[in-house]
């Protein structure tokens, strides 16, 4: 949880142009407080990861501010690389290598790293300290990656899908990485494809699309916006696709769609949805072939904003 409002990272205006007048960032405002975990969310071409490399310092803007804890890119460039821990989406890394060497190179790029036997032990590498990383498995790899970036002894841990590839203990054991770097006073920006993880581990997010900001808050207050907290999604004889206006009646309904063939209701209350749906499908001599309740999710405000799932290019 967060420590401080004090701002850890910052930008404002932010944006990015490529050669033939692409936007990829069209005037991006960020706030991430320090010891927070926020959460950058967006569907495939949204901007999302143009954005992470102008603020990591791999990309220049077209235009707009950056802060780093007080700091600027263009006047105090090795600061902020002191102050930060970067986890690629895809680290490449000399497979010739031992996971023990690669730590010892990335921990000489700082002047305070962090132990490397403390760090390998934090990432459950300990018994492959002395195996080359091309010998690693996918995982190992990853979290190999996530070492290289806390062995720099950050202030702020920027992790671009950190647990592609993870087995689910592993994914566990990452996410109390995190929340353990939160408790020493660290700060995260977090990407992720999985929308349990944003839900657990973000303390708030942003979700952005065509390169400007959609949506942000806290991960409850976002899923309190759609108005309706359950979902009821059904199947039945005598439904024609595409057919939605006879159910956006029933009482409690705040909003429908049809999603893998299946009708999908918000409610409010589903004790006084569901009873009417069963009665209205008997009406029209249809029969009940599949019925699901839940509550509403991150991924159905995703879905909401963009019209899309996070893994939809």
């Amino acid at each position: 949880m967060m420590q401080s409002m004090d701002v850890a990272v910052r930008c404002r205006g932010l944006r990015k142009t490529y050669e033939g007048n692409i936007e990829a960032v069209r005037g991006l405002d960020l706030e991430i407080y320090a010891g927070e975990c926020f959460g950058l969310l967006g569907p495939n071409g949204a901007g999302k990861t143009t954005t992470i490399e102008i603020l990591e310092g791999l990309l220049e803007p077209t235009s707009g501010e950056i802060e780093i804890l007080g700091h600027h890119w263009h006047t105090n460039n090795r600061e902020v690389r002191e102050l930060m821990g970067i986890s690629l989406q895809e680290t490449r890394l000399a497979e010739k290598l031992t996971v023990y060497e690669t730590l010892e190179l990335f921990a000489s790029f700082y002047r305070r790293p962090r132990p490397i036997a403390e760090v390998m032990a934090q990432l459950a590498l300990t018994e492959k300290s002395d195996a080359w990383v091309g010998k690693l498995s996918g995982g190992q790899k990853q979290r190999l990656a996530v070492a290289t970036a806390l062995v720099a002894n950050p202030k702020i841990l920027f992790l671009d899908e950190p647990t592609t590839g993870l087995d689910p203990q592993s994914r566990r054991q990452l996410w109390d990485v995190i929340r353990q770097f939160q408790k020493q006073g660290g700060t995260v920006l977090l990407t992720t494809h999985y929308m349990d993880e944003a839900e657990r581990l973000c303390d708030r997010l942003a979700i952005i699309d065509h390169g400007l900001t959609i949506a942000g808050g806290t991960p409850s207050e976002m899923i309190e916006g759609l108005g309706a907290h359950h979902r009821v999604e059904f199947d039945a004889t005598g439904i024609v696709a595409g057919e939605l206006e006879p159910w956006r009646a029933l009482p409690g309904v705040g909003a429908i769609h049809e999603e893998d063939g299946r009708v999908v209701l918000s409610v409010r209350e589903p004790h006084e949805t569901i009873p009417a749906l069963l009665a209205a499908i008997q009406n029209r001599h249809g029969h009940l072939l599949h019925l699901t309740t839940r509550q509403a999710s991150l991924e159905d405000v995703f879905v909401h904003l963009t019209g899309r799932h996070l893994r939809e290019d």
